[in-house]
């Protein structure tokens, strides 16, 4: 603020001005960007009293407020944004991952789709959406989103991971196994998925060896429900 303070002092020669809607915006930004996500929603506050009806700095603030897990505050400050324009597919997606934290996976579903509606480029959504079908038990839709994110890009651990996870829910334990090894494959130290690995060898297919030494290698990453198993099943 003091750079913006001294360019005023210089250009007009007057004792203070005050910054624009605009320059107002761009530090809350910058307080984004150094993830100082309390000072940025000073900046957001100071934007919206020029103009409550900027809804980008209402998506701006409410993601600053997700950021410190405030995510009851921050669904009406982004319900705000989509009311200002709905054209913007960020504040609907905003709104889904905080509905989504609060378990809430109709509204964030809704959301989603809404949000996929107006940009279906990114994939970000198809993720996000599919983790909330899988939080609603709806399988085969939850596997159509991981595969659509998987065919922009098939190295993401963490897709396989769920998408593992709806294979299992649809009866399809074969396909989960091919889903987890292409987890652990992409991610060595993805604990939890050496233990579905194993817990689904183990149980579907009866391969004991091999279910074991997954729950053993889930063990040694640190996760330890894996302990259970192997007391159970692999001493």
């Amino acid at each position: 603020m003091k750079r913006i303070l001294s360019i005023c002092l210089l250009a007009f020669g007057i004792a203070s001005c005050s910054p624009s809607e605009e320059e107002l915006f761009q530090a809350g930004i910058e307080k984004m960007d150094q993830q100082a996500w309390a000072e940025a929603i000073v900046y957001f506050d100071r934007t919206l009293a020029q103009n409550p009806e900027n809804a980008s700095a209402l998506n701006a603030k409410g993601v600053a407020l997700f950021q410190q897990g405030k995510y009851e505050e921050s669904i009406p400050v982004f319900t705000a944004s989509i009311e200002a324009d709905s054209s913007l597919y960020k504040p609907w997606f905003n709104r889904a991952n905080a509905s989504f934290e609060l378990g809430k996976f109709k509204e964030s579903l809704a959301d989603y789709n809404m949000a996929n509606g107006l940009d279906q480029t990114q994939t970000d959504i198809y993720y996000n959406r599919g983790l909330a079908l899988l939080g609603l038990e709806q399988y085969e839709d939850a596997l159509l989103d991981f595969d659509a994110a998987l065919q922009v890009n098939p190295n993401q651990p963490l897709v396989y991971f769920n998408r593992a996870k709806a294979q299992i829910g649809n009866n399809d334990p074969a396909g989960a196994m091919e889903s987890l090894t292409n987890a652990v494959n992409l991610d060595p130290r993805n604990g939890a998925a050496f233990y579905l690995l194993g817990v689904t060898r183990m149980s579907a297919t009866g391969e004991k060896e091999e279910g074991c030494a997954d729950l053993k290698m889930a063990l040694s990453l640190g996760y330890t429900e894996a302990k259970t198993w192997i007391d159970d099943f692999c001493e």
